[in-house]
């Protein structure tokens, strides 16, 4: 492979804002709920590299064959891989395609079948497209994406900040993790030049357990829990983002919660187990862990701590929440998944219109 933009390339970041900005100059895309990935693709040669500098290509071999009939012979395309289902973008399906078995990747290729989504140009035949402004590669990106096939498209894009805001609440049911403004800048790889706005809501949960930070002397994070309807306490997530500080207050406010913690917690068998495949619960390794050390210690869920969040995803938040307050006021059975706000799904065929085959 021979391309004026090599792998690896560490793509253009953002900065989280909590309302749309307003510039002269800007512009905005949906933010998009998956893998981001930059394709490389020198005629028959195709590499789909992570933000991580972790390859992809084996994991979505029908993503290669996808892009090798819908881009140019050379070029470099920055862009974000999806999952759509019927009910918006599922990005817990999406993470079950890093699997390590061939076999396995293969089967999930044919029963879930990735999308690409197309949102910034790098390069296109001998031109490095990096020092021009993005007005100028989006023009480009718009001429050579084909977005006639099934299962490839061109980010929409819009300069009006009322679209935006319309965007960031009317498409969040279907998946969508917000919106991204970008000025007019070149491709600055692993700078912050653009913003994202995210949604961020706050819940009531059950502090049930804890990680000691990877020094050794904090807590790290809190295990938080939310109530089913029937009485079943479910893993939902962790709260962390401690100053250095608060990990060493957290030990000691904790302290108490710590004695006969296992007498009756709900989730004995997996503090004992220590094993994944026990169901959804706080330790266990996974493709994502990496070898880190996910064990906990168990509290008596007797705590009820306030955490703000994104959103949520099959039952449990998508990212870390942050501690916002410790609730006395509240009782930990008054945590339930009741209290999440629902965002009725909007049908991708409204952002998009009906794909073709």
């Amino acid at each position: 492979m021979d391309l004026p933009v090599m792998p690896p390339v560490k793509p253009m970041l953002a900065r989280a804002v909590h309302e749309v900005p307003v510039a002269e100059g800007l512009v905005y895309e949906p933010k998009w709920d998956g893998f981001r990935c930059v394709v490389f693709r020198d005629g028959d040669e195709l590499e789909l590299g992570s933000r991580n500098d972790r390859p992809l290509t084996r994991y979505f071999p029908e993503l290669v064959e996808l892009l090798k009939a819908v881009l140019p012979e050379r070029c470099v395309v920055d862009g974000e891989i999806v999952l759509v289902t019927g009910a918006g973008l599922d990005f817990d399906t999406l993470q079950l395609r890093l699997h390590p078995a061939a076999s396995r990747v293969r089967k999930l290729a044919e029963e879930t079948p990735a999308s690409f989504v197309a949102f910034d140009l790098l390069a296109l035949g001998e031109r490095d497209l990096t020092g021009e402004p993005f007005s100028v590669r989006r023009a480009l990106l718009a001429d050579v994406v084909d977005g006639e096939l099934a299962r490839v498209h061109l980010t929409p894009i819009t300069d009006d900040p009322a679209v935006a805001r319309d965007w960031f609440t009317r498409f969040e049911g279907a998946g969508f993790d917000g919106v991204m403004a970008k000025p007019d800048v070149p491709y600055e790889q692993d700078k912050r030049v653009m913003w994202k706005v995210k949604h961020e809501r706050t819940a009531d949960c059950v502090v049930a357990g804890f990680r000691w930070h990877k020094d050794g002397f904090g807590v790290g994070s809190l295990l938080l829990g939310l109530y089913d309807g029937e009485g079943v306490l479910h893993h939902v997530g962790v709260a962390s983002s401690f100053t250095a500080a608060r990990r060493r207050d957290l030990v000691e406010e904790l302290e108490p919660l710590r004695h006969n913690a296992l007498d009756g917690h709900p989730w004995r068998s997996w503090a004992e187990a220590q094993s994944q495949e026990q169901g959804r619960m706080p330790g266990g390794q996974s493709r994502w862990s990496a070898g880190k050390d996910l064990s906990w210690e168990p509290l008596r869920p007797e705590w009820v701590a306030e955490v703000r969040y994104e959103h949520v995803s099959g039952g449990r938040f998508r990212h870390m929440s942050r501690l916002t307050r410790f609730r006395p006021d509240r009782t930990p059975d008054s945590c339930t998944y009741a209290q999440l706000e629902v965002v009725a799904p909007a049908e991708l065929a409204t952002l998009f219109g009906t794909p073709k085959a």
